[in-house]
Order: structure tokens, then sequence, then C-alpha cells
């Protein structure tokens, strides 16, 4: 029998937009920092190689990113950072780098050739994409065992989401989504803009994403983004924090009926190459 490729079984989850604007990066961190709360062991990966803004969400500076992967020299346990003692590491990005924003097929292989050995230490590779469809995007986001795509109710945000899904369908197969419905007042907004979504996609690529959950729009966000800590450490009682909690606890229950399949799956699959 062959040895498992991911004998920890661990899910890799790019979390990724249609649009900027949307709490993408916020969801990202939080729900990560749940994982971490209830046990996992979690790499944060800021992968918006174009406005990377993890790092200041946390308060921190670090002295790397993944610019300095490309550099023989520097390993990738050199540019990741603890966010809490543990097993809640985080693996910064830079901002407007213009040789990260046009990495081409070469340059994302050897990125991923450093990364690949200390991926397996983690229960979770959480990836915070840039919004839109650049080809660093979709590359990830069809490397990734799961795709989250962050929307809120307003209709650019649904016109841009749905453009992401059927970008990633036409040109790569793929039909595996999430949806977590942000900055909602009820229940009720989170299902009436899933199901707007999802009549898209049914009726135009003929299937339907899954719905993750929703998240309530909530003053404790914008407060915790002052203070430069999660929402879930400032105000873990908050509609938003528990909303976010439950969407994590939805991952871990996705990771858990997968399992068996992703001991059998490298945490990142190969670059892709769209279809012609």
């Amino acid at each position: 029998m062959s040895q498992a490729v991911n004998p920890n079984a661990s899910l890799s989850v790019a979390i990724l937009s249609g649009k900027g604007g949307v709490g993408k990066t916020n969801l990202a961190l939080n729900m990560s920092y749940a994982l971490f709360r209830a046990g996992h062991r979690v790499l944060l990966m800021d992968f918006d190689v174009g406005l990377a803004n993890v790092d200041v969400l946390l308060g921190l500076s670090p002295e790397k990113n993944l610019q300095d992967l490309f550099r023989p020299e520097v390993g990738a346990a050199e540019v990741m950072v603890a966010v809490e003692q543990g097993g809640f590491d985080f693996l910064p990005a830079a901002s407007g780098v213009p040789e990260l924003l046009e990495m081409d097929d070469d340059m994302r292989e050897i990125l991923f050739q450093k990364l690949n050995a200390s991926f397996g230490d983690y229960d979770y590779l959480m990836l915070d994409l840039g919004a839109g469809i650049s080809q660093t995007v979709l590359s990830v986001a069809v490397m990734s065992h799961l795709r989250v795509l962050v929307v809120t109710p307003e209709p650019t945000s649904l016109t841009d989401s749905y453009a992401v899904i059927k970008v990633l369908h036409t040109q790569y197969g793929v039909t595996d989504f999430h949806v977590l419905v942000n900055q909602v007042d009820s229940p009720a907004d989170v299902k009436a803009t899933f199901n707007r979504l999802a009549a898209a996609c049914q009726h135009f690529l003929g299937f339907s994403p899954e719905l993750l959950g929703g998240v309530r729009a909530d003053q404790a966000l914008p407060d915790a983004v002052r203070r430069q800590i999660p929402l879930l450490r400032h105000a873990p009682r908050s509609p938003a924090a528990q909303d976010i909690l439950a969407c994590a606890v939805k991952l871990h229950r996705v990771r858990q009926a997968r399992q068996q399949a992703l001991a059998d799956m490298p945490l990142l699959g190969k670059i892709p190459r769209p279809r012609k």
C-alpha cells in the first residue's frame, strides 16, 4: 500500500471574493483564529500579493515576506510569524510588488516548492487571496481543496462573485464552492443573497454552490480592526464572532467528511493549466 501524501488529512482553504471591501481578510483571520482556539494547528497565508494587509490587522511588522522566498538562502520557516504560540502561524505577503503581482508559472513553482515542506505541520492552510480573477488568484484557488467565496448583499458583489465562479468553472472545471455571506442584517438576508447567486450558477453553469453561512454586520468588528486584534479575541460573544465561529465549525465538518480522501491528496495540487 502506498504511503498517504497527506497523512494528517490537512485541509487547504482558498478564501476569495469578486471585489474588494467585502471583509474577506477579516473573515480569513477570524476563522483561522477560531480553528486554532478549537485545538487545530493553522497556517494563515496572506496571498493578496497586491494589497496585503493581514499583518496590519494583527499589528505585526514582519521582517520577511513572500518576496524573500525567491532568494535561495531563505526558507519558509524564516518567513513565518507566530500569531499565537502552540499552532497559529502567519505567512505574510508584500503589497504592491510587481514581481509578485505578475508571477508566472515558473515563479509559482519555485514558491510552492519551498512552502510545501512546511504545510504538513498544520491541520488547516488558510489562503487569503486577492479579490478578482488575476492568474495567481485563479491558480491558487484551483490548487486548494476548498474555495470559500465571500459575498455581500450588494449587487456588485454578487455580479463579481458570479464572474469568479464562472471563470474557475469554464477555464478549470471547478464546481466545488462554498459561499459565506458577510455584512448582513438578518438570516433572511443570508438566504436571499445566497439564493440569487445560486440561481444564476444553476441556470447558466448547471450547478449550485453550497452555503457556508452568514456573518452579521457588527460594530465590534471595526473596533477590533482599530485595536489590531482578532474579533474573536476582542469580543468573542459579539454576534459577528458567533457567526464566524459557526462557519469555522462547518469548515471542520467538511474536513472530517473528506478525511479519507484528503489523506491521498497533496495539501496544494499542481499548478493548473486553463482549458483551451
